[in-house]
């Protein structure tokens, strides 16, 4: 393993925890109130049973995750 693949790790570890915080905070302040709520993203509850497939959310945060990535590669 090479110490930039370390460091890489690190940083990645780091941004998704400070990820995860800024959305666990943002909830309670509703800053992030649309996430989960998206067009496409699918619910189903029965009388037992609930689903909840969450599709127009993950192909936004994956777009945004590939502009983030473009920009930081340029």
């Amino acid at each position: 393993m090479t110490p930039q693949l370390g460091k890489m790790l690190v940083i990645v570890g780091l941004a998704m925890a400070g990820l995860g915080a800024l959305l666990w905070l943002g909830r309670g302040w509703g800053l992030f109130s649309w996430l989960g709520k998206l067009p496409g993203d699918f619910s189903y509850k029965g009388k037992n049973f609930s689903f909840y497939f969450p599709l127009g959310t993950s192909i936004a945060i994956s777009l945004g995750l590939t502009l983030l990535f473009w920009l930081f590669r340029k």
